[in-house]
């Protein structure tokens, strides 16, 4: 389905995202291996380059020093010195335009208006449904 007001292609199962995202690239910011693999393969098929940061300072640093990240999947509960809110504060100092997708377990009333408060783009609730995923990051590539 292609919107009319913005004329991108919006996506919402994995056959659909063949190819569809080649040339841009994703960073996925999560500490927990399974949660990064399970949103790596849901990606896999849509041709984006996948980059992963375990910690927040790990993820500055690759927004450092690559321009080629298109836009950031945030775990907002990092087991880290800061949580995923503060990343994306610095993150957006670094790279204003660049959309960020915070993604939590922790769904509580608030974490929503949390997380556009610190400067995301959109939220997730864990467990994260494919279809809904890629429909969300559609909105942004």
């Amino acid at each position: 389905m292609i919107r009319p007001e913005t004329g991108k292609l919006i996506v919402d199962n994995i056959a659909a995202t063949h190819g569809i995202w080649k040339g841009r690239g994703i960073l996925i910011v999560e500490d927990v291996e399974s949660n990064y693999q399970f949103l790596a393969a849901t990606l896999r098929k849509s041709g984006a380059s996948i980059h992963w940061a375990r910690s927040g300072a790990e993820a500055l640093r690759l927004i450092n020093e690559n321009e080629g990240i298109d836009l950031v999947l945030m775990d907002v509960q990092l087991d880290d010195a800061v949580d995923g809110y503060e990343v994306t504060v610095e993150l957006k100092k670094i790279r204003p335009e660049l959309p960020v997708i915070a993604q939590t377990a922790y769904a509580m009333k608030g974490e929503k208006e949390k997380s556009q408060a610190a400067g995301c783009d959109d939220y997730l609730s864990k467990p994260i449904r494919p279809s809904e995923l890629l429909r969300t990051i559609s909105r942004f590539l």
